[in-house]
């Protein structure tokens, strides 16, 4: 009987810490490069990503493996040229909300927040802060985002003969639909 109830509170106190998390497997990433010779544009609806509402932090993984193409000659030299995905098999974000309000967020109104963190690609980290936007819609917590990175900054190397294809600024476009962890 005494470990019924060690393990009735253990799992109380679990569910009472896991209420303050929220999670997602299926969040969208999407990248657009615009250049007078072609626009390319990728796709990934496998990214992972953890919202505490009790701390505000927040993080992000995605397989660059996952990244999909209209063309499936730039989804294999994304893979192999640019983004060695074999060595480097994901991207992370880590960060926190500014100026947290647990009430605002909470609120079902839209909350618009500044991120800081640490966005990692092809082993550099880098510093990152994007505006956010977050609501509350019943059980849920949406999230969007947009944001430019530059290949130079994660040392993707663009050959001189495909320079003028690829954008020197990337957009960066993230979408989430949280849900209790």
């Amino acid at each position: 009987m005494r470990y019924i109830l060690i393990f009735t509170l253990l799992l109380i106190s679990f569910l009472g810490q896991a209420q303050d998390k929220y999670f997602t497997k299926s969040g969208f990433i999407s990248f657009f490069s615009h250049s007078p010779m072609e626009d390319i544009t990728a796709v990934n609806k496998q990214v992972a990503a953890f919202l505490d509402i009790e701390t505000g932090e927040i993080t992000f993984a995605a397989l660059i493996k996952s990244f999909t193409f209209e063309k499936a000659l730039m989804q294999e030299h994304f893979n192999e040229n640019y983004m060695e995905s074999d060595n480097y098999p994901k991207a992370t974000f880590k960060g926190k909300i500014l100026d947290y309000d647990k009430a605002a967020l909470l609120s079902g109104q839209p909350y618009k927040v500044k991120v800081e963190g640490k966005l990692l690609i092809r082993g550099i980290e880098k510093d990152l802060t994007t505006d956010v936007e977050l609501i509350k819609e019943g059980n849920f917590i949406k999230g969007e985002t947009l944001f430019i990175a530059k290949p130079s900054d994660f040392d993707i190397k663009i050959p001189a003969l495909v320079k003028d294809n690829i954008a020197k600024e990337i957009e960066v476009t993230v979408k989430t639909k949280f849900e209790p962890y």
